[in-house]
């Protein structure tokens, strides 16, 4: 038995790119920057750094996700991973690559009144008791998106 199951959150290192297919399939392509921490070998001391993933999402959501989603926002992205392989049309020479087919997502920034996008969550431990719709966080996944 394989399990093939990927959970990361980050923010996304560039504006969306939608696209469709010959066949009217509709392709989001995200990259999300999420961070890891390790030790110096050299000073002792503990370092971030960043992990750059490419994600992509199929079909009518990847349309509507495309409309909610800009530079910067803070997502969680459900998936699975994929590894692709092409020969490089400059050098000749085989390349691969694995990037996270989405299957789910979730928007963890609010969202930007003046232009539709999303931004991070400046206070993290708000309690949600007396706060207005208009400050609490929209959150979609897969059976909840109202498409």
């Amino acid at each position: 038995m394989s399990i093939n199951r990927v959970v990361i959150t980050g923010n996304l290192t560039r504006d969306p790119e939608l696209r469709t297919t010959p066949n009217g399939t509709s392709v989001l392509n995200i990259g999300v920057a999420v961070n890891d921490r390790r030790r110096n070998a050299q000073s002792g001391e503990w370092e971030d750094y960043a992990n750059f993933i490419d994600c992509t999402m199929f079909g009518k959501r990847a349309e509507a996700v495309s409309n909610y989603l800009k530079k910067g926002s803070k997502v969680a992205i459900e998936g699975k991973l994929h590894y692709g392989s092409w020969e490089d049309k400059t050098t000749g020479q085989r390349r691969s690559k694995v990037d996270v087919t989405i299957d789910e997502i979730e928007f963890m920034s609010q969202r930007r009144p003046d232009d539709g996008g999303y931004m991070p969550v400046q206070n993290q431990n708000t309690s949600f008791e007396n706060v207005s719709n208009a400050q609490v966080p929209d959150t979609f996944s897969g059976d909840d998106v109202p498409f």
